[in-house]
């Protein structure tokens, strides 16, 4: 059994895309840009707020809005998902009980997330799970985004967990890339915004299609519910 857990927030824990498609949307109006369809802004999630606003403003992975562009339109995402960031976000299936039935078996668990710091605890608020988190590393709490480890090796020093007794579980090939080159074993799920990664070829220890079945892992039944 691990002695910690590291969970990526976005597509494995809560499923935040109406809440970030609402506020991408007003942020592109507001710039007087094309909105998106949320099937769009789902595929665009992953690497942090910033980046989803350049994929959002230019329609492509990869691209770059001009500054002043992304600027403005930064400062109206940021003053709507604030206001508001588990509006419409919903918690997977089993995840409350996971949680709780892990922090029960005396399991520390932190939230590795690329989401911006400030949002994470009021998501996480909002959505019961407030108290199931003994540290949070957002986006901005280091240096480096995932697929850096720098973020989990914060969460880990935090926790006083080496790296080798510990688990992080994730929706996409940042968090697997993030895990390992921190020396940490990783899970995926297969039901979040990175389903079409072959998480197996990427090193990840286990795929699960429910999040109640993460004691299966090592050996203990699955959380009920």
């Amino acid at each position: 059994m691990p002695r910690a857990i590291l969970f990526d927030l976005d597509g494995t824990l809560v499923d935040s895309v109406p809440d970030l498609a609402r506020c991408v949307n007003a942020a592109l109006s507001a710039v007087g840009a094309p909105v998106a369809s949320q099937a769009q802004i789902r595929s665009w999630v992953g690497n942090g707020a910033s980046r989803l606003l350049h994929r959002a403003l230019t329609g492509q992975v990869d691209g770059m809005a001009a500054a002043a562009l992304h600027a403005s339109a930064m400062a109206v995402f940021n003053a709507c998902y604030a206001d508001d960031p588990g509006r419409d976000s919903g918690l997977y299936p089993g995840a409350s009980a996971t949680l709780a039935a892990l922090v029960a078996k005396g399991i520390s668990l932190g939230c590795v997330t690329n989401k911006p710091h400030r949002f994470v605890r009021p998501l996480l608020e909002a959505l019961g799970l407030g108290q199931c988190f003994a540290v949070l590393v957002g986006g901005d709490s280091t240096p480096y985004l995932k697929p850096d480890p720098s973020p989990v090796r914060a969460a880990l020093a935090e926790l006083g967990v080496p790296a080798g007794q510990s688990l992080l579980v994730g929706d996409s090939h940042v968090d697997m890339a993030a895990g390992q080159a921190a020396g940490v074993a990783t899970v995926a799920v297969s039901y979040g915004y990175g389903s079409g990664c072959d998480f197996r070829a990427l090193g990840a220890l286990a795929v699960l299609d429910r999040l109640t079945d993460l004691p299966t892992v090592w050996g203990c039944p699955a959380v009920a519910g």
